[in-house]
């Protein structure tokens, strides 16, 4: 199975203090050294602008976290046939543009799932399938995306 994180998940990873959220964010991180999870550059890219503006995170110590995670996962850029997917999937799905392109380039690299919080749990756009990674009843869904 493949997966990426929505901005949400990487954004808890670095919760200060920890919290049963950003524990269960950094927990499923650390499972991604099995091949399947992929790191989007606009979630690193929107990660480190919410680190930076609302967290006041020095710009060395957001390139040295997304660093690791780059190391640990591999990233999918979007390219420019995402931008027409993701004005059908604005179009056919009623959600925002910024959202609309991080499901188009997870849907064009084939993964089948988006984590997130901030997307509707369960919900399908073309083949992804969003999935609250923080809601008790997908623990097992989780279970066999990224095993333990």
């Amino acid at each position: 199975m493949s997966c990426t994180f929505d901005t949400n998940v990487l954004v808890y990873a670095i919760a200060e203090p920890p919290n049963t959220k950003g524990d269960r964010a950094r927990e499923l991180l650390a499972r991604c050294t099995q091949p399947g999870a992929v790191l989007l550059l606009q979630s690193l890219a929107e990660f480190s602008h919410v680190a930076m503006r609302k967290f006041g995170i020095g710009a060395g110590k957001v390139r040295r976290r997304v660093n690791v995670w780059r190391r640990m996962i591999p990233v999918q850029a979007a390219s420019g046939d995402d931008l027409d997917l993701a004005l059908e999937f604005v179009r056919d799905h009623r959600i925002g543009f910024w959202d609309a392109l991080l499901c188009a380039t997870a849907e064009r690299a084939g993964l089948q799932y988006l984590l997130s919080e901030d997307m509707q749990d369960g919900r399908r756009l073309g083949n992804l399938a969003i999935v609250n990674p923080f809601r008790p009843e997908n623990a097992a869904l989780i279970d066999r995306i990224l095993p333990p």
